[in-house]
């Protein structure tokens, strides 16, 4: 009832815990299979949920001593018990305690229904955690036991180096509370003592008695900063070893760790400004926020590759103009138009062949997997047809990462430096968890370690959580990725492999950022543009940042440019005046079609005289069509945020309606034919076609894969599955049979 009624911040990080362990909160993006599924070392094993028992047992002696400082002088009762800490602690661990049990049992519900674990090696997970938990306790009350002395012990509060200048202040706050707790004592007739009997409580006026209370608080003061400062000393060498995956902790746990810190922070400051807690973090904020605002904490996420120590690109509407005029198209059309022959010499010169236009959607680690395994089944089952056919990949996020490894895979069989383009083990190395760093990052760099750079083609740049993001990415992918985007130019002009355009969205204004090795200014041509517009709608990279190395760019920089993922992976800044802040290519068109259509309508008459038709392969991460829901039993939050909501959750299917208009429009101004084939992931459809009407399986297993750059192997099996489902082998039989003409 306290908490209840005096620590309802404290309360708040146990009812978030609650929620992501029931699948109450974030269930969409995958967080609730962080903490009952945990990787470290790209692994779910004893070691990883040792881990997470280890920070939830430190986020629980985080809570109690919280509780401690702020209301223990409510029960001055415990002033005459031995070890009374400990015992406070005891009778504070309901939530905790209860959390755990909870804990413990959504665990062996998930692992059971989802990951199918045998009985020894889900016997093996919990020991880990509960050794990981009792370990931690064992620990840290072991360092209280002997070290704290009196009523009031271990602070976890940040204490600055001035706490002995201070030490009158600390004292006149000591007694001060002291006063208020004669007049405010919370009634308790019992406790729970060590020996778990109860017993009853009772006062002791020897409590109040000055000299020993200033004892104690001077006592606990010094043991705070020491295990503080042993706490920022273990945070501090991680961060700088965070680079070696041995410190990387799993995402739940550093989630896990960074509240603890808040709760930390939270109680110290509640135990220094008391009442006026509330009045002093509005200013405090209303500080950051002027501060932030006149750039002082502004931090710039940099693109690798590109030169920041140059002079800046002015970025204003006669400088766009200029990027798109008639010279510079037509010059780019001519190269365009040198691929295309290019392309169409790898084929029968008697022959017509279909050109095949591959678009990728967005969606995480979910449609990197699906892109990828899609296009493995799908130029299998062609015999090689699909990619040799194919000119151009667009797409966003996780599928332009899909379709990028597979195109790198497929130019690094042609050069015979691997023998199996469709093995599953490419499958599996995309599949690794590629969050722990990032969010350990997030964790680290923006909080504590934020000074370290690296070096980068003779370039210095800061190690932030977007250096971790393709750093993991590299390491996933097996360094083949690892490449500046002039490395492309080549075969991409030679045909050996499709030409690839990232087009992540400006926040500034909008536009989208071209990012190809070759210049494509025909991609945002206003003068001769699909629906005659006065407004260009892009903005080439390559020329923009010419004179910023725009072709050294690294090319995994340019595939997080497209997957900027709102507050995990950052928004990177590039060097103009004013400066161009990106955001994901979802944004604009999630599925790469209109940016398809585009390149379609620059080439149409070259297509339709040399092509037999175009078929347009789209690899969609979600449904199409997907069942209209009744939206009832709205609660008055709901329905108030119903106006809002209705656009975020049917963005794409507005995308979707917009794409189809431009297909059908491009019908009437194309001279050739235009196929369209989909390819989706739908379980709901593998399971209703696979499984009997009587299988025990829980819905769980019916559900998506989560938007993460993290699956668990119940998710990844999902994907897998789902190329069988009735309606995509319909589809790649139609391919097979478009590319057989």
């Amino acid at each position: 009832m306290n908490h209840v009624k005096r620590n309802q911040v404290l309360l708040l990080c146990w009812v978030i815990l609650f929620a992501i362990i029931s699948g109450n909160f974030g269930n969409y993006l995958g967080i609730p299979y962080l903490f009952l599924d945990p990787v470290y070392l790209n692994k779910v094993s004893f070691s990883s949920f040792f881990i997470m028992g280890i920070v939830i047992s430190g986020l629980s002696v985080a809570f109690h001593i919280t509780t401690y400082i702020n209301d223990g002088h409510r029960f001055s009762f415990i002033g005459v018990i031995s070890k009374p800490f400990t015992v406070f602690s005891l009778n504070n661990s309901i939530i905790p305690f209860i959390f755990l049990f909870n804990y413990v049992i959504y665990i062996i519900q998930y692992q059971v229904s989802n990951e199918y674990l045998s009985f020894d090696s889900l016997f093996i997970n919990l020991l880990g955690l509960l050794s990981g938990y009792s370990l931690m306790l064992i620990v840290l009350y072991s360092y209280f036991w002997f070290t704290n002395k009196d009523i009031f012990k271990y602070v976890v509060c940040k204490l600055d180096e001035k706490l002995k200048q201070n030490i009158k202040a600390t004292r006149a706050s000591a007694m001060k509370k002291l006063n208020i707790a004669k007049k405010k004592q919370i009634r308790v007739d019992s406790y729970l003592s060590l020996n778990f009997e109860v017993k009853g409580a009772y006062e002791s006026q020897g409590f109040y008695d000055r000299n020993t209370i200033l004892q104690v608080f001077d006592q606990n003061h010094f043991n705070l900063v020491i295990i503080e400062l042993f706490i920022l000393l273990i945070l501090l060498v991680m961060g700088i070893f965070r680079d070696y995956e041995i410190f990387q902790l799993p995402a739940a746990a550093s989630f896990t760790l960074l509240l603890t810190i808040f709760i930390m922070f939270a109680g110290a400051f509640s135990y220094w400004f008391g009442s006026w807690s509330g009045s002093v973090a509005l200013i405090l904020l209303l500080a950051v926020n002027f501060m932030v605002k006149e750039g002082i904490f502004n931090k710039k996420y940099e693109a690798y590759g590109i030169n920041y120590n140059t002079k800046p690109s002015p970025y204003n509407l006669n400088e766009i103009d200029k990027l798109t005029s008639a010279e510079l198209v037509n010059a780019d059309k001519q190269s365009g138009r040198e691929i295309l022959e290019n392309w169409k010499a790898k084929f029968d010169p008697n022959t017509k062949p279909k050109m095949v236009l591959l678009c990728a959607s967005g969606g995480g680690q979910r449609a990197a997997l699906w892109t990828l395994y899609s296009l493995q089944v799908a130029d299998s089952l062609t015999n090689g047809q699909l990619m040799k056919n194919s000119m151009l990949i667009t797409g966003a996020s996780g599928g332009l990462i899909g379709a990028s490894y597979f195109r790198e895979l497929y130019l690094l069989k042609q050069e015979q430096e691997i023998d199996n383009l469709y093995s599953k083990i490419y499958f599996d190395h995309l599949g690794s968890d590629n969050l722990n760093a990032v969010i350990f990052s997030l964790l680290m760099n923006d909080m504590f370690v934020g000074f370290q750079e690296f070096n980068y083609k003779g370039l210095k740049y800061s190690k932030d959580r977007g250096y971790a993001f393709e750093q993991q990415l590299n390491k996933n992918t097996g360094y083949i990725l690892d490449k500046p985007l002039s490395a492309y130019k080549e075969p991409e002009r030679d045909s050996k492999i499709p030409m690839l355009i990232m087009a992540p969205t400006i926040i500034n204004d909008g536009r989208t950022l071209y990012i190809s090795p070759q210049n494509v200014s025909y991609m945002m041509d206003a003068s001769d543009s699909l629906y005659k517009a006065e407004k260009t709608n892009g903005v080439e990279f390559l020329r923009f940042l010419k004179d910023q190395q725009a072709d050294s760019l690294r090319f995994l920089s340019g595939l997080r440019m497209s997957a900027t993922f709102p507050y995990i992976t950052p928004n990177i800044t590039l060097p103009s005046t004013p400066p161009i802040e990106i955001m994901d290519a979802g944004i604009t068109d999630n599925f790469g079609i209109s940016d398809a259509v585009r390149f379609l309508y620059a080439f149409k008459e070259w297509i339709a005289e040399n092509t037999s038709g175009v078929v347009l392969v789209s690899i969609r991460d979600s449904e199409k069509e997907e069942p209209i829901k009744k939206e009832d039993k709205l609660s008055l939050f709901e329905k108030f945020s119903l106006p809002i909501s209705s656009i975020y959750q049917n963005f794409q299917s507005l995308q979707d309606i917009n794409n189809d208009d431009r297909v059908e429009y491009a019908k009437s101004w194309f001279s050739g034919s235009i196929e369209r084939i989909d390819i989706q992931y739908i379980p709901e459809e593998y399971m209703k076609e696979n499984l009997p009407k009587t299988d025990s399986l829980r819905m769980e297993n019916v559900k998506r894969a989560s938007l993460s750059w993290r699956l668990t192997s119940r998710e990844k099996a999902s994907l897998i599955n789902n190329i069988n489902t009735q309606s995509n082998r319909a589809a790649l039989k139609k391919l097979q049979l478009l590319l057989k003409e």
